[in-house]
């Protein structure tokens, strides 16, 4: 089974409460999960979010809404995260994606987790040698690969942001990078500031309507006529 677990907190410092900021009147993370449901390589979905009573909201939403959710530590990501993979597995490799990344791209997730599986890597990833939108990240890492990490890891660093123990460590992992031949990795598509999430409510309110589904060269192509009008 492979198993995808998306990080989500209500805590942010500088747009508190983003994941449920309404998007088409929705919640931005059900956005998110509606396009990452398309993905055909991913068998499960699980929200991994903390005990701090501040994600109550958050968790709430998802019990409402029919969605796994697990909960862990706030700023211990990584043992959250693995936690989480083991609550809702066995399930190998596990993808990790973030819940500010309301354009994810389907299409890209796949791609990135067929690549992993192709290459057998114990590390798969789009953002370290970046050639596509920040807010298309995506991590597959194999069951193994993840235990090791939240076994090992020390560094402050690394149990924040889950995956660095194991591409700081080329040598003991086999690190494999998703590229493109078109490098748009200046393009910023996450969900960090109130100017970013104008820009996707924008494109949302200028592409979902008429057809949910759109995906990445139809942003390109929003943004390329917005530039041009």
């Amino acid at each position: 089974m492979i198993l995808a677990v998306l990080q989500a907190r209500l805590s942010s410092t500088r747009l508190p409460g983003k994941v449920m900021r309404p998007l088409l009147g929705r919640p931005m993370i059900e956005r998110q999960i509606e396009r990452l449901r398309r993905a055909a390589r991913i068998d499960r979905l699980v929200v991994a979010t903390s005990v701090e009573a501040s994600d109550d909201p958050l968790a709430a939403w998802c019990a409402a809404s029919g969605v796994d959710v697990f909960r862990g530590p706030l700023d211990d990501v990584l043992a959250r995260f693995a936690a989480a993979a083991e609550a809702f597995g066995p399930a190998d490799p596990v993808v990790r994606l973030t819940a500010d990344c309301p354009l994810a791209d389907p299409g890209v997730i796949d791609a990135c987790i067929d690549l992993h599986l192709r290459a057998g890597g114990d590390y798969t990833s789009n953002a370290l040698t970046r050639t596509y939108p920040v807010g298309l990240d995506v991590e597959v890492v194999t069951a193994q690969a993840l235990a090791t990490a939240a076994r090992e890891a020390t560094d402050p660093y690394e149990r924040e942001h889950v995956m660095p123990f194991l591409y700081r460590r080329p040598q003991r992992f086999r690190i494999v990078q998703l590229t493109q031949a078109e490098n748009l990795g200046a393009l910023r598509w996450t969900v960090d500031t109130p100017e970013d999430f104008a820009f996707v409510e924008g494109v949302y309110a200028a592409l979902y309507p008429a057809r949910p589904d759109f995906d990445t060269a139809d942003v390109l192509a929003l943004a390329g006529a917005r530039r041009t009008a």
